[in-house]
């Protein structure tokens, strides 16, 4: 069965690629990611994954990049405040249309998405928008979770030394991904300096009793000399007190 496979990037493509041809699937991917925002970046990450599906043997094809329709959709629904869910259905519905749409008039019998192996997409809702796709266009809907497969696809694009973006495309989900990643670290550093501050207490608790127990030695010494010394005085006064008894004089 000839199957378009909707890619957000070479790295997410790895396991979903490899399944598919498993089950049997003649794979065509297709690029359709208006929502990739800088252009640098849609053409890095378009780059990417030629590179991989080329050595692979994997057709790919990129379809328009057209910025104005997803700023009509996603972008309308963020702009007017809407909640990231509503976004990120109209985003999904946006690209997957798009490859839909290619796709049945190309011949194509299925359609898959390989946003289905991301942790951090909205996966229900991305299978409702591929399921809707495919049904407007005649194509079997072929949707698996790909997310436990995540870890290997994530080792495997590392030791391939794929560039691994750090968030999903639009401007949007990318200031999202800092403000995550800054309360991040923010934490971890309130953690690091809540431990330090519990060392530091804990170091001052046993620094002040070595100095109580040192203090208290001390004045033992202290006490001890000088019961030695009175014990030397008292012997010394008898000692004299004798001689004197005897009648020795000096």
């Amino acid at each position: 069965m000839k199957l378009l496979l909707h890619a957000c990037c070479g790295p997410c493509s790895l396991e979903p690629v490899r399944l598919l041809q498993e089950a049997g699937y003649a794979i065509t991917i297709c690029f359709a990611n208006p929502n990739i925002q800088p252009r640098e970046e849609y053409d890095k990450r378009l780059n990417v994954l030629r590179s991989w599906a080329d050595e692979a043997g994997i057709p790919v094809v990129d379809l328009p990049y057209d910025l104005d329709a997803w700023r009509k959709t996603a972008g309308a629904v963020e702009d007017a405040g809407g909640p990231r869910e509503e976004r990120c259905r109209a985003c999904y519905a946006l690209r997957l249309e798009q490859s839909a749409a290619w796709g049945a008039a190309q011949g194509f019998e299925a359609l898959s998405t390989t946003l289905a192996v991301s942790p951090y997409q909205l996966s229900e809702v991305c299978r409702e928008e591929l399921e809707a796709a495919a049904a407007r266009h005649g194509l079997a809907c072929v949707w698996k979770d790909f997310r436990p497969y995540y870890p290997t696809a994530t080792t495997r694009s590392r030791e391939l030394g794929m560039y691994r973006q750090n968030y999903c495309g639009c401007l949007y989900s990318k200031a999202e991904a800092e403000a995550e990643r800054a309360a991040a670290k923010a934490a971890k550093a309130e953690e690091r300096a809540a431990r330090e501050a519990v060392q530091e207490a804990a170091r001052a608790e046993r620094a002040s009793k070595q100095a109580a127990y040192d203090e208290k030695q001390r004045k033992k010494k202290e006490a001890r000399n000088a019961a030695r010394r009175a014990a030397h005085d008292a012997a010394s006064d008898t000692a004299h007190q004798a001689l004197e008894d005897e009648g020795w004089q000096g």
